[in-house]
C-alpha cells in the first residue's frame, strides 16, 4: 500500500466526512443515490404521475450520452456527458448482454477468436473507434436553464464501452462549495460552482474487462475523495486530497470471485459507512466485499459476491446492506467486523452477518430501504419486498408481463416505491406487505440513469433530456 507520508492531517479531519446530517438542506443531493446513499424522501408533495406533458416543470436537452445522474448544490444542478465526433454504437435496450451472445455463439460450434470477434463487432464501442468531447453540465435549478458548460477532455477514449454503458457513466459528488468529476481510467478533475477548474489530477489507464466499460462513482470522507478501480490488470482502491488533487494512498486489492479467475473488473460505487463504532470504507468486487478504514488498511471481507458487480453497498438502521449480485445473496453486516466474516459451507453466518436473503441479489440496480423494508428491484421488471431486520422476504411480484429491463435503481417517498424502465417508463407501486401497482408513468425516452430527490422535486435523466418533475398546484 503506498501512502503519502504528509497524509495524516487530512485524516485528522475524516470524522467530518459527509455525514447525512450536513447534507440535511432539501436543496441538496450530493452523489450518487443522495446523501445517504438510499434514495428516499419524506418530504410531502413529492410527485407520484407524470408524463411527457403533466407534472413537469421544465425539461431541457441534454447532447450526448451519459448514465450518471444529476447531483444538486446550491440551487444549481451538475451531470456529466460526453458527446461524439460522427457515428456511435446506439444503446441497447433489455438483458441480452455479450456473455449470453458469447455462449450462444460458442454452442454454434465458433472458436474462441471467431466468437471475441463477433461479439466486439456487435456490443462494443472501441477506443480508435470514437472521439469524444466529455463536458461537466451546471443547470439552474428553478429554470433548467444551462449556466455554464465546461470541455472536461477531448481525445480518444481510454478504453472502449458496451453499447448498455456510456463513457459517462460514474456520477460526479460535491461538497457544496466543489464539484468532483471522476472519470475511470481517464483522470479525476475538480470545479468549483462558477465552472472555473480547480486541479485536474490524469490517472493511468487499466484493460476492463471484454472493453465493458466503466462505471464506478467517486465518494467523499472529509477531505478525501475515494475511488475503486477494480479492472482485468490491477484492482485498487485509492484516495486524493479533494483540494488539491494529489494522490494521498493506494491500496492494491486482489479480488476474483471463484470459478471466473480471469474475471476482475467491478462497477460498484465505494460507501462510507458511519456507523456507531467507526467510518468505514466499503466495497464490494468480484466475489467478495472488503471494508477498509479511512487510510487505506483492510479491516475485514465476506466472500459470496458474484462475478460481476453493479449494486453498491449502503446502509440502514444499523445494518449495512450489500448486494452480492445476479443470483447470489443480499447481505446484512452489523458495525465492528474484523478479518474475514465468510462462513464456510454448511456453517452457521458470522455472528456479525445478521441475516443472508438468498438468490435476492440484482445485476445492475441497487435495492432501496424504505421505511423498515428493502424493496429489490431486477434487471428483468421482477420486485421483492424483504424485511430488513430478519431478511425475510414478504413477496415478489412483476411490474411488468411485456418484459420490461431496468437499469436505474429505484426510489420512494410518499408510501410509494417508484422504478424506472429502460424505455423512460416509471412504474409505481405501494410500499407495504402486499404488492399493489399502482399506475405507470410514461417519459417515452431510453433511460438508465437514477433519478435525483431534490425538495419537492424530482429530476429525471433520459436519453437525451433532463426533466424537472414537480406536483403542480
Amino acid at each position: 500500500m503506498l501512502r503519502s507520508a504528509a497524509s495524516t492531517a487530512h485524516f485528522a479531519l475524516a470524522a467530518l466526512w459527509l455525514a447525512p446530517g450536513v447534507w440535511a438542506a432539501e436543496s441538496a443531493w450530493p452523489q450518487f443515490r443522495g446523501p445517504d446513499a438510499n434514495p428516499v424522501s419524506e418530504r410531502a408533495g413529492l410527485p407520484a404521475k407524470w408524463s411527457v406533458d403533466e407534472n413537469v416543470e421544465w425539461s431541457v436537452e441534454v447532447p450526448g450520452r451519459g448514465w450518471s445522474s444529476p447531483i444538486v448544490a446550491g440551487g444549481k444542478i451538475f451531470l456529466t456527458t460526453a458527446t461524439t465526433e460522427g457515428a456511435s454504437k446506439q444503446p441497447q435496450i433489455g438483458t441480452e448482454y455479450s456473455n449470453e451472445y458469447a455462449a450462444e455463439l460458442s454452442q454454434q460450434g465458433l472458436s474462441d477468436a471467431e466468437v471475441l470477434e463477433k461479439v466486439v463487432a456487435r456490443d462494443i464501442e472501441l477506443p480508435h473507434e470514437v472521439q469524444l468531447h466529455y463536458y461537466l453540465y451546471c443547470l439552474d435549478l428553478e429554470s433548467g436553464q444551462t449556466l455554464w458548460r465546461k470541455e472536461i477532455h477531448a481525445g480518444h477514449p481510454p478504453g472502449g464501452r458496451h453499447r448498455k454503458n456510456s463513457f459517462t457513466s460514474e456520477t460526479p459528488v460535491t461538497d457544496g462549495e466543489r464539484v468532483y468529476v471522476y472519470i475511470g481510467n481517464l483522470g479525476l478533475y475538480a470545479y468549483d460552482l462558477d465552472g472555473e477548474q480547480v486541479w485536474a489530477t490524469p490517472l493511468e489507464s487499466h484493460p476492463i474487462y471484454l472493453d465493458f466499460g466503466t462505471g464506478s462513482s467517486p465518494a467523499l470522507a472529509g477531505d478525501q475523495i475515494v475511488i475503486i478501480n477494480d479492472n482485468e490488470e490491477q484492482q485498487f482502491l485509492a484516495s486524493f486530497d479533494k483540494n488539491t488533487g494529489r494522490p494521498l494512498w493506494r491500496t492494491d486489492r486482489d479480488v476474483k470471485p471463484r470459478g471466473e479467475a480471469a474475471r476482475r473488473s467491478g462497477w460498484a460505487s465505494p460507501f462510507l459507512w458511519k456507523n456507531e463504532l467507526r467510518t468505514e470504507i466499503v466495497t464490494i468486487g468480484p466475489g467478495i466485499a472488503i471494508s477498509y478504514d479511512l487510510e487505506g488498511r483492510e479491516l475485514w471481507r465476506l466472500a459470496g459476491m458474484g462475478g460481476n458487480p453493479a449494486p453498491s453497498p449502503f446502509a440502514v438502521d444499523g445494518l449495512l446492506l450489500l448486494d452480492g449480485g445476479k443470483s447470489r445473496p443480499l447481505f446484512a453486516v452489523r458495525p465492528g467486523g474484523s478479518g474475514d466474516l465468510t462462513a464456510q459451507e454448511g456453517e452457521p453466518l458470522h455472528e456479525l452477518v445478521s441475516w443472508a436473503a438468498e438468490r435476492t441479489g440484482t445485476y445492475i440496480p441497487t435495492p432501496v430501504a424504505y421505511k423498515g423494508s428493502i424493496y429489490v428491484l431486477f434487471d428483468t421488471g421482477i420486485v421483492a419486498r424483504i424485511d430488513a431486520k430478519t431478511g425475510k422476504q414478504d413477496y415478489k411480484a412483476r411490474l411488468d408481463r411485456d418484459g420490461a429491463a431496468f437499469t436505474s435503481s429505484p426510489w420512494a417517498y410518499g408510501d410509494k416505491v417508484f422504478c424506472l424502465s429502460e424505455t423512460g417508463d416509471t412504474y409505481v407501486f405501494a410500499a407495504g406487505e402486499k404488492f399493489e401497482l399502482l399506475g405507470v408513468n410514461p417519459l417515452g425516452e431510453m433511460a438508465m440513469a437514477t433519478p435525483a430527490i431534490v425538495g419537492d422535486r424530482l429530476l429525471v435523466r433520459t436519453a437525451g433530456r433532463l426533466y424537472s418533475i414537480r406536483q403542480e398546484n
